[in-house]
Order: structure tokens, then C-alpha cells, then sequence
């Protein structure tokens, strides 16, 4: 299976940052960062990810002096693609891969920014093509509201048009830097993008030669149906929410269909779960760590988290023992509005619980218990065909973080599900992916 390690800072539970053992600083701390990375490649994860977000959560509401559930603890963070350049000088084979949005960046910086960290990572880099879910991000890029979620992915499927012409500047062997003749690079292998579309009208060409890989890996992470749709149209894995195998497999049906659309086969791209391990010596200290850093959760910030995905609709009117009400359509995650909403159904969860459990894994596939029992589920998963493998969501750091890759990882090992040893040089080997590009 392939596991990638998302370092969320400085916790994926809302509550375990408050434990003793935790070290929240971790958030700005290089030393930190390169910390959990050695760990993750020492263990043979394919890759570290790192989300972003271009504003302070609910910011929108402190403007406004609503104040209610404070601010979140994920609210500050190094710049992934930055971070990353440095973690690229201390580590040899992990991959390292990065959320940068289409909606509130320009394609030529990002085509620059990821060829260059691929160059300087002698091709291990990858991009998490997505759009800005965050509608506080709106008030820091452009006048007016955040985009519509439609017009968002519009934007990002031409966004990626762009990014790829530009990557595809050069033909193999144009920059010669020959001394001999004078001649730096061979012109006739030069290519503009003359790109003129609805959003974008850039002439290119990029002034860095070819990425390692032809194109950093493409990540996305979007499950709405414009999300399956840009995902089967650019992507090279994605990242998903999905916490039922059933749902999960239709999921991957429908990517598959959508794949052979756009002359793609299902080999051509990786379905990877975003899955939250608690993991205890013993069932009952994994469910003992699991309640505690629950209880550390306040109820106003649980609901302040929940409010992003709410459709407006304010839940703090509502009881917070009654049922989850109905949610209007939102405009920031569509596909994790419904899977919250599916899933407070199935388990006939109360609001306070929807908000707690949002809380603590922001709906992704959870499991509480032993390195056995967490490497059971991750198996059934993938033999299922469910996935290829899972993004890897710690609770806190340091301990969620050693938990996991020094407990679960060397049992997936001993079973044979795991790889003891790099095989090759770049993401797209760990990753079992084409070159993509003018030069593939």
C-alpha cells in the first residue's frame, strides 16, 4: 500500500494540543518539521503533505467582532512549498508534496514554485491542485465574496491547462549550456504557452528547465462531482474522505468512468484515504488517549469548526443534544458537507458529537486501537480495492506521530504490506506513476 504522512500543525484533534505531552510549537518550529520527516522517511512513507490555507479560520467572523469559539489551533503555519524546500535538503528519498490553491494564486508562480522545489528535490515534489474551500481567504486575495464552488473548479481545470504548457517550456536536451559554441540553450526548443482562455491569458515560457519528473506529482483533493471530474482530468492520486468502504468503492467506480473520458486507465491514478489513527499498547489505552483528547475539546469550538461546512446556517441556535439540523448547501466543501451529513446519519449522532467527531478528524476514516487492529482495518481497505493506501492524519505530535510509524508501519512490514526499503529515486517511482509531459 502507499502511505503519505500529513503533518497538520500541530494537531489533527482539536483537543490533543492541550495535552502535556504535546508540543504545539511544533507549528513554527523547523526542528520539528525535520523531526517528523526523518521519522516518515526512516519508515518509507512515500511522502510528507502539507495542506494550506491563506487565512486565519473564521476570520471573517472576527472581523465582524463574532468571537465565538475563539480561534482554531490550526490557525498559523510555515508555507508548505517553502517548508518543504528546506525538508528537501535533509532528507534523501521521502517525497514532499504540497497543497497550493487555484483559486487564489496565478498559474505561472505555481508552475515556477513546484519546478523549482522538484529540481532542488531532484524530482520528488508533488501538488495538491485544489480550490480554496476557505471563504475567508476571499477577503485577502480579491474585493467582493468567494468565488462560487463551480466557477472555483472551472478556474482550477484551466489553471492546470496553464501549469502543464508551462512545464512543458522545454523540449529534452534544450538547455545546453555549451561554452564551446556560446549558445546557453537551444532556441528551436523552446516553447511559449500562448495561453488565452476565460481566466488566464499568460505567454510563458517558464524561465526553470523541466521538472525531474516531466510534471511533480498531481494531487487532488476534491470528492464533489466537479472534484471527481478535475481529479480524473489532471490528477495522479487523490485524496478523499471517505469513512465506508461501500461509499468508498462507489467513489472509485466513479472515478474510474471518468477516467476513460479523458483517455486515461484506472492505473493512472491512486486513490489515497485520509485516515486518523489512535493507536494504544492495548485496545483499551488507545480508547483511553481517544476520550481524552475528546474532552479537551470545548463544545464552542467544536461547533465554530463545524460552522464552515454548516450552508451559513448558524448551529449555535440549535440544542446541542438534539439531532444535526438540516444543512443548506454550502459553498466551501460540498463533498465533505455530505459525507458529515451521511455519516451523523448512519450513526444517529447528536450535534455536539457531529462537531466533536469534526473536531478530531475533519470526516476522515478514523480507527482507535492496537498497531494490529489499525493494520486490520488498513488492510480490509485496500484488498477491498477500496484504495491504494491513505494520508495519514496524526492526532498530536510528537506521540501520534511515533505511535503510528513505530507501531503500525512495522506491522504492516512484518505482514508484507508495507516496503522495508526505496525502491526507486522519485515520487513517481515510489508511487508506481508514468512520467507525465512534452518530454515522458
Amino acid at each position: 500500500m502507499h502511505l503519505a504522512s500529513f503533518i497538520y500543525p500541530p494537531v489533527g484533534n482539536h483537543g490533543a494540543w492541550r495535552m502535556k505531552e504535546s508540543r504545539p510549537e511544533m507549528d513554527l518550529d523547523i526542528n520539528a518539521h525535520v523531526e517528523a520527516a526523518r521519522l516518515a522517511e526512516a519508515a518509507k512513507m512515500d511522502t510528507i503533505f502539507y495542506a494550506d490555507t491563506m487565512a486565519i479560520k473564521r476570520s471573517n467572523n472576527l472581523h465582524r467582532g463574532d468571537t465565538y469559539g475563539g480561534v482554531q489551533p490550526d490557525a498559523m503555519a510555515l508555507e508548505p512549498p517553502t517548508l518543504l524546500a528546506a525538508l528537501a535538503m535533509v532528507t534523501k528519498h521521502i517525497g514532499l508534496a504540497a497543497t497550493a490553491s487555484t483559486t487564489y494564486n496565478e498559474p505561472f508562480n505555481i508552475a515556477r514554485r513546484f519546478a523549482t522545489l522538484d529540481h532542488i528535490s531532484r524530482g520528488r515534489a508533488g501538488w495538491n491542485l485544489v480550490t480554496s474551500q476557505n471563504d475567508n481567504e476571499a477577503a485577502n486575495f480579491r474585493a467582493g465574496d468567494h468565488m462560487d464552488h463551480a466557477d472555483r473548479y472551472e478556474r482550477a481545470a484551466e489553471f492546470f491547462e496553464v501549469v502543464s504548457k508551462l512545464w512543458d517550456t522545454w523540449d529534452a536536451g534544450a538547455v545546453t549550456r555549451d561554452k564551446e559554441s556560446g549558445v546557453y540553450f537551444d532556441i528551436s526548443k523552446m516553447h511559449f504557452a500562448d495561453h488565452h482562455g476565460k481566466h488566464f491569458d499568460v505567454r510563458g515560457p517558464l524561465n526553470i528547465d523541466t521538472p525531474p519528473q516531466g510534471y511533480p506529482v498531481i494531487f487532488q483533493a476534491g470528492s464533489s462531482g466537479v472534484g471527481k471530474e478535475l481529479a480524473a482530468r489532471t490528477a495522479d492520486v487523490v485524496f478523499t474522505a471517505q469513512n465506508d468502504i461501500a461509499a468508498a468503492l462507489t467513489f472509485r467506480k466513479d472515478l474510474n468512468q471518468l477516467l476513460a473520458k479523458y483517455g486515461r486507465k484506472p492505473g493512472d491514478l491512486k486513490v489515497l484515504v485520509g485516515f486518523g489513527p489512535t493507536v494504544g499498547d492495548t485496545e483499551q489505552s488507545a480508547h483511553a488517549l481517544a476520550q481524552r483528547m475528546q474532552d479537551l475539546i470545548p463544545d464552542d469550538q467544536a461547533i465554530s469548526a463545524l460552522l464552515h461546512i454548516s450552508g451559513g446556517l448558524d448551529l449555535r441556535q440549535f440544542p446541542l443534544d438534539g439531532p444535526l439540523p438540516d444543512l443548506p448547501p454550502a459553498n466551501t466543501a460540498k463533498g465533505r458537507q455530505d459525507l458529515v451529513v451521511a455519516l451523523a446519519k448512519r450513526d444517529n449522532l447528536t450535534l455536539r458529537q457531529v462537531a466533536k467527531r469534526w473536531a478530531d478528524g475533519q470526516g476522515h476514516l478514523m480507527k482507535v486501537g492496537t498497531p494490529e487492529q489499525v493494520a486490520d482495518m488498513m488492510e480490509e481497505w485496500v484488498n477491498a480495492g477500496a484504495c491504494d493506501g491513505f494520508v495519514v492524519k496524526y492526532s498530536h505530535f510528537p506521540g501520534g506521530v511515533y505511535d503510528f510509524m513505530q507501531g503500525v508501519i512495522p506491522e504492516l512490514q512484518r505482514r508484507g504490506s508495507f516496503r522495508t526499503e526505496y525502491e526507486g529515486k522519485t515520487l513517481r517511482d515510489h508511487l508506481g506513476l508514468q512520467r507525465r509531459g512534452r518530454n515522458a
